[in-house]
């Protein structure tokens, strides 16, 4: 029996040593003499990871990263240790030449910036802090939050490259180290630029394996030895250099790693359209909700890909300010299995914001599928590119930094049940007081709102999403900077921030272990 108590008092240990995410509580000595296991509780995270790519490769591109951690801490969870943590974002110890880059060998860096000093360092909850950078040479950024800024600690990198073949509003939510990502939406055909950005955050090397699937199924690969992501590094992949297989208009990449974790995102630039970021999907689910498509689009592209065994027939609907509706170019997609099916949904929105919702076209018969939303702003020449993939809900607290005074939307969907959630925008960078709005969301509707502005505000500031009552919400913030005629624009989804963790408790007396 003691050795039986002995053996759940490791495992818990361990679990909290593997993981790095939350504390563990352990009852008092008057909890009883024998070894008792409770029901598990929810902590806060005690340790988050982020990992920012190299922000582009244009001389004249003009980056802004900034960091921020809700105030409050995580809802539903106890204070935890208490602890005022601090959370960094330094560059990674090398980062690969783009233009170069030999997807089958370790990268030969092509600089070794300063990865002892920080980019960006915070100190308090509450208040986001920015950073700049400027030029082709910016890093990518490897950072850790501890402490009571672990919980919802976000991280935006929001580019601007006015001129040249990469020009466009870049952005991006930095993500969390992982080990399998899914891009519906990148392409390989020639008036696109599509590289896959892979950031390494550990002190060994790790070897990543990229899988393109177009519309006839599997891209035959010319790596057979994976791509070798050198210790705390960024290497960009040209995703055509992958395969000589005739170029495809829309490519799923398939983003998983032999051991370790990576960051991984791609960047995409198209000649006439601009460029920006394709951040993974959500995982492979039956059902999915694209949130945040701006009301004036003038083009709405949807891709997917159904990475199993069935093939998918989906339900496409659109959710729009008053309702559910069925878009008149397409009620539906058939997606086979292995490859990728793509619909030109034009101007689906046709004046008024609105989110898609996928669902199975049958009932009883949903099969996993990843998608991802290729959205076009403005007419001939003066057009521009932003992605939005599937996402999931916000569920207790989601976070986006980087919001302006002027050009930020917030799109809230409810795809099943009508919900509420409190908004709270933060205080600025530079200045300004918190300010917080309650919405209601009917369901089966996308609410597209100017969310609210931080009094006296000072620089950006961020905006957190809690949900109050109701059905599952999906998020989505679009910032617009238009730039002589251009419509310039970026779309982040936001995600449940997974502030807390669900943990085992054990109870242990010590005393019993005496002899």
């Amino acid at each position: 029996m003691n050795r039986a108590t002995l053996s759940l008092a490791a495992a818990v240990t361990a679990l909290a040593a593997v993981t790095g995410f939350a504390a563990l509580t352990t009852p008092g000595a008057d909890s009883g003499t024998a070894a008792a296991a409770k029901a598990p509780t929810r902590l806060p995270v005690e340790r988050s990871s982020l990992l920012c790519p190299a922000p582009s490769n244009s001389e004249v591109a003009e980056t802004v990263y900034t960091s921020f951690t809700p105030a409050g801490g995580a809802r539903g969870a106890g204070a935890g240790t208490g602890e005022a943590g601090r959370a960094e974002l330094k560059p990674s110890a090398a980062t690969s030449d783009a233009t170069t880059a030999d997807p089958g060998k370790a990268n030969t860096p092509k600089k070794a910036p300063a990865a002892d000093k920080p980019v960006l360092t915070l100190t308090q909850p509450g208040r986001p802090v920015s950073a700049e950078a400027d030029g082709g040479d910016a890093p990518a950024l490897v950072g850790a939050a501890s402490g009571r800024l672990a919980p919802g600690w976000t991280t935006q990198q929001t580019t601007k490259v006015p001129a040249g073949g990469g020009r466009g509003m870049l952005g991006v939510s930095c993500t969390a180290p992982d080990t399998d990502f899914w891009f519906p939406g990148a392409s390989t055909v020639a008036q696109r630029a599509d590289y896959v950005h892979l950031t390494n955050p550990d002190d060994t090397a790790t070897v990543v394996d990229i899988e393109l699937f177009g519309p006839g199924g599997a891209l035959k690969s010319q790596v057979t030895d994976g791509v070798t992501v050198p210790a705390r590094s960024d290497v960009p992949v040209l995703l055509s250099t992958l395969t000589a297989d005739p170029a495809a208009e829309d490519v799923t990449v398939h983003v998983t790693t032999r051991s370790g974790r990576v960051g991984a995102v791609v960047r995409s630039a198209d000649e006439k359209l601009g460029s920006d970021w394709l951040a993974a999907s959500a995982d492979p689910a039956g059902s999915l909700v694209l949130p945040g498509i701006p009301a004036d689009a003038t083009s709405v592209r949807l891709v997917a890909y159904a990475p199993g065994e069935d093939d998918a027939e989906l339900s496409i609907r659109l959710a729009g300010p008053t309702g559910t509706i069925t878009p008149a170019a397409a009620e539906s997609l058939h997606v086979k299995s292995g490859m990728t099916a793509a619909v030109d949904l034009q101007d689906v929105t046709r004046g008024e914001a609105g989110s898609l919702l996928l669902t199975p076209l049958r009932k009883g018969r949903a099969t996993p599928v990843v998608a991802a939303l290729r959205v076009v702003r403005g007419k001939g020449d003066d057009q521009e590119l932003a992605f939005i993939p599937a996402t999931g809900p916000v569920g207790e607290r989601a976070t986006v930094a980087d919001n302006r005074a002027k050009g930020t939307t917030l799109s809230l969907t409810a795809p099943a049940e009508d919900a509420e959630v409190k908004v709270t925008a933060s205080a600025g960078t530079e200045g300004g007081t918190p300010a917080t709005t309650t919405y209601k969301i009917k369901s089966g509707t996308t609410l597209a709102v100017t969310p609210p502005v931080p009094a006296g505000l000072k620089g950006s500031y961020a905006l957190t999403v809690e949900t109050v009552s109701g059905g599952p919400v999906h998020a989505a913030r679009t910032l617009a900077e238009p730039d002589d005629g251009l419509p310039m624009f970026t779309v982040q989804t936001l995600a449940d921030d997974r502030g807390t963790v669900e943990v085992p408790v054990a109870g242990q007396d010590l005393s019993v272990l005496d002899d």
